[in-house]
């Protein structure tokens, strides 16, 4: 019998307790998310590559440019991207409403939800800065870098989401069942696999700075894949290693890489319990941080508005 026959019964039950649904709802999610991401994507380098000996002149040549009247904050694509970027600041504020309100959070799933957050929250600022045409100045300059602080946040708060599990019993019973298929499996060496898994106690980890807990957890993320090649070349030919980038790629074994996937899942899960209580605490403290950049952003994209109507701008 195969190792992969072997342990099935203990896949499938580790494979339903995997955070990332595969059903056909989640794909056509990540569908949508793609294609308005390319979307925007391509409005953003094609407004860029037409408007790049515009956007690189000094304050002083600008009114000279034939494209002056159209890309100016008060030309006719400065205003499209202003509105633009309002637009999206208010679908941002959707998330956090959402929490509020009922009938809004029947409305769909609430990481979908929080992906397009992410992605409005990127696209937000970059619209600003071509409405401002990359000169910051003023009440406009300060909207900006409040919303430029507000987006920065958002991919800090985004991480932090990713590592607290929502079901930490689940959590726990599946490392349980990893650790039990790993016990067993004969294809890499426990010492190695000792290596991938070594973590601090969850006693140290609660007592670390959380700048020490966030810089960790974020460096371990970075550090994985390459753990995981090295366990892939061991015992590999060379002509087999450079084959597979150095253990980048995954083998052509099916049943070795079911195995590298367990460990792989193992070392994610067992570190996000470890660190769970401080993640906890850091989520907490960044939304002290995080509210108060949009709300300020909010109140300084009103008065910008409202002064600029008044001088007669737009």
């Amino acid at each position: 019998m195969t190792a992969h026959a072997a342990f099935a019964p203990a896949m499938a039950s580790a494979d339903s307790a995997r955070p990332v649904e595969q059903d056909a709802a989640q794909k056509q999610h990540r569908r949508r998310l793609m294609t308005a991401s390319a979307l925007l994507a391509s409005l953003f380098a094609g407004l860029a590559l037409y408007g790049a000996n515009y956007y690189t002149l000094s304050q002083a040549d600008r009114p000279f440019s034939p494209k002056h009247h159209l890309l100016k904050p008060s030309g006719v694509v400065g205003i499209d991207m202003g509105l633009l970027g309002v637009l999206m600041f208010c679908g941002i504020f959707l998330y956090p409403l959402r929490k509020h309100w009922a009938w809004l959070r029947k409305k769909g799933d609430s990481k979908h939800w929080l992906d397009y957050h992410v992605v409005l929250g990127i696209a937000a600022p970059v619209c600003i800065a071509f409405h401002s045409s990359f000169k910051f100045r003023g009440l406009a300059g300060i909207a900006f870098w409040v919303m430029f602080a507000v987006a920065l946040s958002g991919f800090v708060g985004r991480y932090l989401y990713t590592q607290i599990p929502h079901r930490v019993a689940t959590a726990e019973l599946s490392v349980k069942v990893f650790q039990r298929v790993l016990a067993h499996q004969k294809m890499i060496p426990q010492a190695d696999l000792r290596r991938l898994l070594r973590l601090p106690t969850p006693q140290q980890a609660r007592h670390w700075p959380a700048i020490t807990a966030l810089t960790y957890m974020v460096t371990s993320d970075v550090v994985l894949p390459f753990r995981v090649a090295r366990l892939r070349t061991r015992g590999m030919k060379i002509a087999r290693v450079i084959r597979s980038v150095g253990g980048l790629l995954p083998a052509r074994d099916v049943h070795f890489e079911w195995v590298i996937d367990v460990a792989r899942q193992q070392a994610l899960l067992t570190r996000r319990i470890v660190f769970l209580s401080r993640t906890q605490r850091v989520f907490k403290q960044w939304h002290v941080v995080h509210k108060p950049f949009s709300y300020a952003f909010a109140v300084l994209a009103l008065l910008h508005i409202v002064v600029a109507m008044l001088l007669g701008f737009l």
